[in-house]
């Protein structure tokens, strides 16, 4: 199986659609998009075992839609991006629920950012932490959805639900968050 263009009708995206994808099709989906969306994950600071389970959540949701009749119909990269994003968000907003703010605050100041990949040189490193630190969730998911998985500005307002011009506002905004921490750690120097 093989995906043609990104923003073209494919194969694949048919047979997702109908329900027609055979356990070899489904096993390739997974072997080439889990670890692109486990890099995502780790990225937005989720830890591995959480990351594995949103994995393993966002293929039972694409197969469940399979089973539908009503699988993505053209990019399934992006489908499954979108649905991991939904996941994070879901989480996030259950641990604003459900964790007492002493307890939220005192695990928060314990936990130090994942470094899960050995061959990210310091700049990468540094520049996740300043991305995890100095922006909002919706600044720290397109940065990280338009420069490191490379989605378009199209493709990312998918994924997270907004207008394309609200992306490019939380882009842009958080692009000048991120200049200025970089001014800021210069001038420390």
């Amino acid at each position: 199986m093989t995906v043609k263009s990104e923003y073209m009708k494919d194969e694949s995206a048919d047979k997702t659609a109908t329900g027609s994808l055979d356990r070899e099709e489904l096993a390739a989906i997974f072997d080439k998009y889990a670890p692109a969306l486990y890099k995502y994950l780790i990225r937005l600071g989720i830890f591995s075992q959480e990351a594995d389970q949103i994995i393993g959540d966002v293929f039972l949701r694409l197969l469940d839609k399979i089973a539908d009749g009503k699988g993505p119909r053209t990019n399934i990269r992006a489908y499954l991006f979108q649905s991991a994003y939904h996941l994070v968000v879901d989480q996030a907003r259950e641990m604003q629920r459900t964790t007492p703010l002493d307890v939220a605050d005192s695990v928060k100041e314990e936990i130090e950012p994942v470094q899960s990949q050995v061959e990210e040189n310091m700049l990468l490193e540094n520049l996740s932490t300043m991305i995890k630190q100095d922006l909002t969730k919706d600044q720290m998911n397109v940065i990280v959805l338009r420069f490191q998985e490379e989605f378009s500005i199209k493709e990312t307002a998918n994924i997270i639900g907004k207008k394309v011009n609200a992306v490019k506002a939380i882009q842009s905004r958080g692009l000048e968050k991120l200049r200025q921490a970089l001014r800021a750690k210069d001038e420390g120097k």
